[in-house]
């Protein structure tokens, strides 16, 4: 299956927001949408977390879209600490299933602060699938989430501590797949990031 990838743009509720989206050239599965870590720390849709998420998500027949949140990039706007951001992960998947159907399932993500805005779009969205990698429980106030969400998280992550985000699964009872020794950015082990999620999806009907 054959993957193109473009450039897109919309206006959000900031003004101008840019981003990219893998569209296959076969009837997608669903749509996913990847929000991005932390703005205020360099964080953009090229990070490489974001990056293979998506791609991940085109290769199991996605059309997968990542953005950049208000303030990066030419996306136009002022970093908010979430409530704005919320709003433009919001717009990008509107826009989404206004170009791509309604009626494909939906699967957001993020990464780190990713993480905590796509569980704040989650409450309004209902996406079929919530995947955040190393969210950004204890810097920010996660919600709670789906209990079939998939969390996945570095045993060494000095940003996020693996603790923090047991601390905030425990009560929902959620599991988390730990990676052994993996730091905030999975440096060295975007691959096997890449390989849960796709075992995640093997044999689930989008």
């Amino acid at each position: 299956m054959a993957v193109a990838l473009q450039k897109f743009s919309l206006e959000g509720k900031a003004g101008h927001l840019e981003g990219l989206v893998y569209v296959p050239d076969e009837m997608p599965r669903a749509i996913a949408v990847v929000a991005h870590p932390l703005p205020t720390m360099g964080g953009n849709m090229e990070s490489k977390v974001a990056v293979i998420l998506a791609k991940t998500f085109a290769e199991l027949g996605c059309v997968a879209l990542r953005f950049n949140f208000r303030g990066v990039g030419a996306s136009e706007g002022e970093f908010t600490g979430g409530e704005g951001e919320e709003q433009d992960l919001i717009a990008v998947t509107h826009y989404a299933q206004e170009q791509f159907g309604e009626e494909l399932p939906l699967i957001l993500s993020g990464f780190s602060f990713g993480g905590y805005v796509a569980s704040r779009a989650a409450q309004h969205l209902k996406p079929q699938h919530l995947i955040l990698a190393a969210p950004a429980v204890g810097r920010f106030a996660m919600p709670a989430v789906s209990p079939d969400t998939l969390v996945i998280h570095g045993e060494a992550d000095d940003v996020v501590p693996l603790s923090a985000a047991f601390d905030w699964a425990r009560p929902q009872k959620l599991p988390i797949v730990v990676l052994p020794e993996a730091d905030h950015y999975f440096h060295g082990r975007l691959t096997q990031l890449r390989d849960i999620v796709k075992k995640h999806f093997s044999g689930v009907a989008l």
